[in-house]
C-alpha cells in the first residue's frame, strides 16, 4: 500500500510540475503578442478599423504568428489582416473566439438578389452540396464535413451593405458541432471578411460580440461601395446569394478545424505540432501535400465564394 501512495504521490508531482511548467510557457507567450486600440489602417490603405470598446487588435504579422507557428497551419497569401477578440480573452483560451480579417478584391458585389432569395431553400441546396461533396472527400481520407443548419440566418444591411450570417458544422463524428459566423463588408472593389470561429456552445458569446464589430471598418474614400463606377469597375461574379452558398467543402479549410484542438494546443502546444497537423484535417494518413490553406476566404486567383 505504501508503494502505491508512493506512485501515485510521484505522479501526481509530476502532473504538478507539468501544469507549472506548461502554464508558466503559455504565460510567457501570451505576454510575447502586442495588442493595439484605437483606429487601425488596414494594409494596402482599403480602409480602417476602429477597434470597439471591450475588445483588441492584434495586428498582421502577429495574428500569421499565430495561425502558423501556435496553430500550425500551412502559410496562405490571404491568411489574415489581423484579430479582432475580447479584450480579457488571450490567444490560447480554450473557450474564446477571435473575429479573423481578410480582404477579397473579387470586385464589386451586385445586392439586387438580397431580398429575392430564400435562405431555407438556398440552406436545403447547400445541404445536398455537402453531402455531394463528402463522398469525394471521404475516398481521399478525409472526414465528411456537414451543414447541420443555420445558427444565425443571413441578414442583409443594405443601408451599410453588411452581410452576416452564421452555420453550425459537424466535422466527422464529433460531439461537439462547430459556430462558424461570418461578416462580409461589402466594397467597391471587393470584400471585406470577418470571420469568428468557435464552438456551438460559444454562440451566446459571439452573437454578442457581432454587433460591435459591425460597423468597425471604414473603405478608404474610392474604395467604398458608393463609388462604383460601372463604366471602369469589375463586377464580382457573386451576389449576395452567392457569397452565403459558397463551397463549403473546399473553403472550411484549416480554420474552422482548429477550435476542437484549441484547449489542446493550450495545454501543450510545443509538441503537439505533428500531431495537431495530422488531425486537423481529418486524413487518415499524411497527405502528400498540405491541404488548402484558407477559411472562408477565396484562393486569389480563382475568386470563389466565402463559404
Amino acid at each position: 500500500m505504501n508503494k502505491l501512495l508512493a506512485i501515485l504521490l510521484i505522479a501526481l508531482f509530476a502532473n504538478t510540475a507539468f501544469s507549472q511548467k506548461t502554464s508558466s510557457r503559455i504565460d510567457s507567450l501570451e505576454k510575447s503578442f502586442t495588442y493595439q486600440h484605437g483606429t487601425v489602417t488596414i494594409r494596402n490603405g482599403v480602409g480602417t478599423i476602429t477597434v470597439p470598446p471591450g475588445f483588441k487588435y492584434l495586428e498582421p504579422v502577429q495574428a500569421e504568428r499565430v495561425l502558423t507557428e501556435i496553430w500550425n497551419n500551412p502559410k496562405s497569401e490571404n491568411m489574415t489582416l489581423g484579430f479582432i477578440m475580447p479584450e480579457k480573452q488571450g490567444i490560447l483560451d480554450s473557450d474564446g473566439y477571435v473575429f479573423n480579417i481578410q480582404y477579397d478584391e473579387i470586385g464589386y458585389v451586385k445586392d439586387d438578389d438580397a431580398n429575392d432569395i430564400n435562405y431555407d431553400d438556398l440552406l436545403t441546396k447547400m445541404q445536398e452540396d455537402a453531402e455531394e461533396e463528402n463522398k469525394e472527400r471521404q475516398k481521399e481520407g478525409y472526414e465528411p464535413i456537414n451543414i447541420v443548419g443555420w445558427a444565425a440566418k443571413p441578414y442583409y444591411d443594405a443601408n451599410h451593405n453588411i452581410l452576416h450570417w452564421a452555420k453550425e458544422i459537424k466535422f466527422g463524428k464529433d460531439s461537439v458541432n462547430t459556430l462558424n459566423y461570418n461578416v462580409r463588408v461589402l466594397g467597391r472593389k471587393g470584400v471585406l471578411i470577418l470571420n469568428a470561429i468557435s464552438n456551438m456552445q460559444n454562440l451566446s458569446a459571439v452573437k454578442a460580440g457581432v454587433p460591435h464589430v459591425l460597423n468597425i471598418v471604414h473603405f478608404s474614400d474610392g474604395y467604398k461601395y458608393k463609388d462604383f463606377d460601372p463604366g471602369v469597375d469589375k463586377v464580382a461574379a457573386w451576389t449576395i446569394g452567392g457569397l452565403v452558398a459558397g463551397k463549403i467543402l473546399a473553403k472550411v479549410g484549416f480554420f474552422a478545424l482548429l477550435v476542437k484542438f484549441w484547449k489542446l494546443i493550450a495545454l501543450a502546444f510545443v509538441s503537439v505540432g505533428s500531431f495537431i497537423r495530422k488531425k486537423l484535417f481529418g486524413r487518415k494518413q499524411e497527405p502528400a501535400e498540405e491541404p488548402e490553406p484558407t477559411v472562408e476566404a477565396p484562393p486569389a486567383d480563382e475568386h470563389q465564394p466565402n463559404a
